[in-house]
């Protein structure tokens, strides 16, 4: 294996999956790049070795913080040669890896990598290269089949997979020995004895109540709290309501998740007093995890003891999801008579406060409460409640005082437009379209000269130079795109505060006639911030 010409930047590469514990560290890794390259050029120094490494990333993706690094660095012709120790420590993508070698080829970058002793200045180098990255593929391919058929096999044993136990529960571990004589841990849930009767309750009360609410405020009186030692959230209390893990494995459990189409790995010699386990509950290939209906879901006989029957768990997910249906969709924040729900804070807990009617039809008859109170009685806030028409009178009146010149609001706004003014002072637009202008100028000028004739090296000497325009003419413009962009944000924020100015001059006249939603939009531009301590109301406008 040969590295390229003298006078190289060279870029290691080195990667370590957060998905298995075997392979090589990163440190390993980077030590056997260093000897190859410094076997082969003995001057080479530290400054011209750039060190790329993802610790805790797995290569079937390239959403990887230090391996776009690296790619910047090759855009910018930083970077000469990258060498890595193995092909799938870059990637284990055939698709990825495919785009990279085209990548690499654009900017004249070669690959080398340890391992395989793979060279892509060659051209059997880079043909195999190509087949090992097909194998990587297939490698990562066969590793997540094997897991995802693992998961099914221990979803029918009802194994407890590890991780947090639900509220309830503890997991134990258990030590078993495989068919082939080796030894591997599994968990099993144990009922915890000190939480287990408040879930309990959670079910009981919210059968009695039908009200998310209603069992978060039973629960606050009798002093019961989260395993945090926090109140429960309403959340909290649905995820728990809605967990398969309290449920007895009987006849209605099993209709009510067939119904639903889900996997699941028990019939009825399989009845019992245990609870169930749900597998696959959430998508863990994307971004935030979120939850997979039903549908996708594997259910099977755990071996824990259940909390709640079958039959009274179904009638719980029928509550909760005629609660779906039938809640009032004015949220308490966003409705139609409070102008100030959610936005003035409680100077007793820090809590935010909303909007809450009195009793009757009567829209204007309404307060703003704590929302820890609103939760948890005064056991958790005892702050005063405030008349909520009394409290948007006072806000609007003050606003109307301020609305002045002198006032610090249009001093701020002032501010505002001076931050905004200086950099729209020079148009960076003009410096980049001249750049681009003379880069496609000297292109028409190469292509002229070889319209004209020319000898065999002159030819080869142009084709370099406009591949080199080219990627610069590229370069330029994926720039102007960039610098466009910011421009736009800038004739935004300029706009913006231009059009609050012009409201401004007119809102003292016009701003009883505002809906409730405007009024609320200009509130939160001009207010920092509004308290209540119980006792004063202190409001808090930017500029002061």
């Amino acid at each position: 294996m040969k590295l390229a010409s003298e006078n190289m930047r060279f870029a290691i590469y080195s990667r370590k999956s957060v998905y298995t514990k075997e392979g090589d560290s990163v440190d390993n890794q980077i030590i056997e790049c260093k000897r190859t390259i410094l076997a082969q050029h003995p001057d080479t120094t530290d400054d011209d070795i750039a060190i790329y490494s993802d610790e805790g990333y797995s290569g079937k993706n390239t959403e990887r913080p230090e391996y776009q690094k690296m790619l910047e660095a090759i855009r910018n012709e930083q970077i000469h040669c990258v060498v890595c120790y193995r092909l799938d420590r870059l990637s284990r993508s055939v698709g990825d890896f495919s785009n990279l070698l085209e990548e690499l080829k654009c900017y004249n970058v070669t690959f080398i990598s340890i391992n395989e002793r793979f060279d892509t200045s060659t051209p059997m180098g880079m043909a195999m290269i190509r087949i090992a990255a097909v194998f990587a593929q297939l490698e990562r391919e066969t590793i997540a089949e094997r897991v995802r058929d693992n998961m099914y096999a221990l979803a029918r044993k009802g194994q407890w997979l590890g991780g947090t136990p639900p509220l309830g529960y503890k997991s134990e571990r258990v030590e078993r020995v495989t068919v082939d004589g080796k030894s591997k841990t599994v968990c099993n849930l144990e009922v915890n004895p000190d939480e287990i009767e408040t879930v309990r309750i959670i079910f009981d009360k919210f059968l009695e109540l039908r009200s998310l609410n209603g069992v978060s405020k039973y629960l606050i009186k009798q002093g019961k709290e989260s395993r945090k030692g926090a109140m429960f959230s309403l959340l909290g209390l649905k995820e728990i309501l809605q967990n398969p893990v309290y449920c007895t494995a009987d006849g209605q459990a099993l209709t009510y998740f067939t119904e639903h189409q889900a996997d699941v790995c028990f019939g009825k010699a399989d009845y019992s007093d245990n609870g169930l386990l749900a597998y696959n509950k959430r998508d863990h290939s994307r971004k935030n995890i979120p939850r997979n209906t039903i549908d996708k879901w594997i259910i099977a006989v755990g071996k824990h003891k259940s909390v709640i029957s079958g039959e009274d768990w179904v009638k719980v997910q029928k509550i909760l999801e005629g609660n779906k249906t039938t809640r009032q969709t004015t949220d308490i924040i966003h409705n139609d008579y409070a102008l100030l729900s959610g936005m003035i804070r409680c100077d007793k807990c820090g809590a935010r406060m909303f909007a809450k009617q009195r009793n009757g039809d009567n829209p204007n008859l309404f307060y703003y409460v704590c929302s820890n109170k609103l939760r948890g009685s005064k056991a958790k806030c005892d702050c005063e409640n405030i008349g909520g028409p009394e409290a948007d009178d006072i806000v609007c009146e003050y606003l109307t005082r301020e609305l002045d010149n002198g006032s610090d609001i249009y001093r701020y706004l002032d501010k505002l437009k001076k931050d905004v003014a200086p950099q729209k002072q020079e148009n960076p637009l003009d410096a980049i379209d001249k750049k681009i202008t003379k880069c496609e100028s000297d292109m028409k000028n190469l292509l002229q000269a070889l319209k004209l004739g020319a000898s065999e090296a002159l030819v080869k000497q142009i084709n370099e130079e406009s591949a080199t325009l080219e990627r610069e003419l590229e370069s330029l413009k994926a720039q102007r795109t960039e610098i466009e962009k910011e421009a736009d944000i800038i004739s935004d924020k300029e706009l913006q505060v231009d059009l609050i100015t012009e409201a401004l001059a007119d809102l003292k006249a016009n701003f009883a006639t505002l809906t409730i939603h405007d009024k609320r939009n200009i509130i939160k531009v001009l207010v920092k911030e509004i308290v209540w301590d119980g006792e004063n109301f202190n409001i808090f406008i930017y500029g002061e």
